[in-house]
């Protein structure tokens, strides 16, 4: 059992970080510029060392277990927090190079994720010798690892109430959706009857975890919360399955399957509009990779949301 962290358990679990990375010894290789036999033995030294099963490779391909997932994550968290602790170091005397993380919210439009590529390629140009990891975050993942030190930068909607340690920079852009359901759903058929009241509370919706409830209740008129959903897609799910009716952003909604089999109820009654921002944490150092970076977000986002 590993009690103490070593310079050698570090050289293990990066192998391992890009092993599972990569989903297999052989697509590591060329990550890690390490032949096979080299990366197999680091990571049966790793196990021994945590007295864990990492992963299980043979015939079936490589596989990690719930072991493996678990370790796979916290080393994800440690390696995130120690490049951002190398780049703040460098940057101290004015060295700007090194790894910079970007976190993005899962569910941002499309539009959204390119006006993101696009400012990281200007970054990236302007600085030649960044390194930029883009992540993803589930929604009421963002403001903690904008705090915990994980990331450098977060892209992502934000409505909830704005704590004092997370700086927010506006972006003119925001994500706009409303109520939807199944189009033979029986609320749409009272809908398309201007059938008044809707009375949606009689009938099961889908929730966004750690979104705040405010969006569920408009009026006399509630949204009845029976479940809950960690992303837009996978509420989108829901509420194809016609049990559940819920809130999405209009660009998924209107996707091909979405136009297809969902339709909007309420009219503006449910319509919600969440603001886009740029976080970091305030023990983030914005030095002018930063700066620069969260200009460029801004500026390719606002351009994207106008098109």
């Amino acid at each position: 059992m590993l009690n103490r962290l070593q310079e050698s358990d570090i050289k293990l679990l990066r192998v391992f970080y890009a092993v599972a990375s990569c989903n297999g010894f052989t697509a590591a290789e060329p990550v890690l510029r390490m032949q096979r036999p080299n990366i197999s033995a680091a990571i049966k030294k790793l196990e021994e060392r945590l007295d864990l099963v990492l992963c299980h490779r043979g015939r079936g391909g490589f596989q990690m277990t719930k072991e493996g997932e678990l370790v796979f994550q916290e080393t994800k968290r440690i390696f995130n927090a120690f490049d951002s602790f190398v780049f703040n170091l460098k940057s101290l005397h004015d060295d700007y190079s090194g790894h910079v993380t970007l976190v993005l919210m899962a569910s941002l439009p499309p539009s959204v994720v390119a006006a993101v590529a696009q400012a990281v390629r200007s970054t990236m140009k302007k600085f030649n010798d960044i390194h930029i990891n883009i992540q993803t975050r589930l929604y009421h993942e963002v403001e903690h690892v904008a705090l915990s030190g994980e990331c450098h930068l977060v892209v992502s909607c934000y409505d909830m109430v704005k704590p004092e340690s997370v700086n927010f920079h506006e972006i003119n852009a925001s994500c706009v959706g409303r109520l939807y359901c199944l189009k033979d759903h029986p609320l749409a058929k009272k809908w398309a009857r201007k059938v008044t009241p809707l009375n949606v509370q009689e009938y099961p919706a889908v929730g966004i975890s750690g979104m705040p409830s405010g969006n569920y209740v408009r009026g006399e008129n509630r949204l009845s919360i029976q479940t809950f959903s960690d992303s837009y897609e996978s509420c989108l799910s829901a509420i194809l399955s016609g049990e559940y009716v819920g809130l999405l952003p209009d660009y998924l909604a209107e996707s091909e399957v979405g136009r297809e089999l969902l339709t909007p109820i309420g009219g503006e009654l449910f319509q919600f509009e969440q603001q886009l921002y740029v976080l970091n944490g305030k023990n983030t150092r914005l030095n002018p990779v930063l700066k620069y970076c969260i200009k460029e977000l801004a500026y390719f986002i606002e351009n994207q949301a106008g098109h």
